[in-house]
C-alpha cells in the first residue's frame, strides 16, 4: 500500500515549528535545546541557510565515543552535512524511502530554498497508520453494507 499523504499535509497537522541553532553553538547547547523541546535533532542554520543537522546520534557517535567535551565542541564539527531534504509535495512513501535508504530519522522540508518544517520517522509512521486505519474503516463499512457510496 502506497501512502498518498504528502509532507505538506503532515506539516499542516503537526505545525511548522523548527528548532535550530548556529554552527558556532556548542554541542552542549544543542543537547540542552533537544532535551528542553523533546526533539531528537536540530537544524544548523547560518542565518536563513540550512548548513547541517545535528542529532542525538551525532552526539553519541562523534562526541561521547571520541572523548570530546560537549561544552567545548562546536556543532559545526559534528553536524551532518550536506543535509538530505524533501519538498512539501513529496509523498510519505517517498520520504520513508529516503529515510530508510539514507538511514536517517529526520528530514528538513524546504520550499523555494526556505526551511518550512521538519518531519521525523515517527511523523511518517503515524501518518501511514492513520491512512491504513481510514482504509480499513472504509472497507469494513463497505463489507457490512454501511458504506455511504
Amino acid at each position: 500500500m502506497q501512502a498518498k499523504t504528502t509532507i505538506r499535509e503532515i506539516l499542516q497537522k503537526k505545525g511548522h515549528k523548527v528548532f535550530s541553532l548556529p554552527p558556532d553553538a556548542t554541542v552542549f547547547e544543542a543537547i540542552k535545546i533537544m532535551a528542553e523541546n523533546s526533539v531528537g535533532a536540530l537544524l544548523v542554520m547560518d542565518g536563513e541557510e540550512l548548513v547541517g543537522i545535528i542529532s542525538e546520534r551525532d552526539y553519541a557517535r562523534k562526541v561521547i565515543l571520541k572523548g570530546k567535551s560537549s561544552k567545548q565542541t562546536p556543532v559545526r564539527e559534528i553536524m551532518s552535512s550536506p543535509v538530505q531534504v524533501v519538498v512539501p509535495d513529496c509523498t510519505v512513501s517517498e520520504a520513508m524511502s529516503i529515510m530508510t535508504n539514507k538511514r536517517i530519522r529526520h528530514l528538513p522540508v524546504l520550499e523555494e530554498g526556505r526551511v518550512v518544517g521538519v518531519v521525523s520517522i515517527g511523523d511518517l509512521v503515524r501518518s501511514i497508520v492513520d491512512e491504513q486505519a481510514a482504509t480499513i474503516g472504509h472497507l469494513h463499512a463497505y463489507i457490512t453494507g454501511r458504506y455511504p457510496g
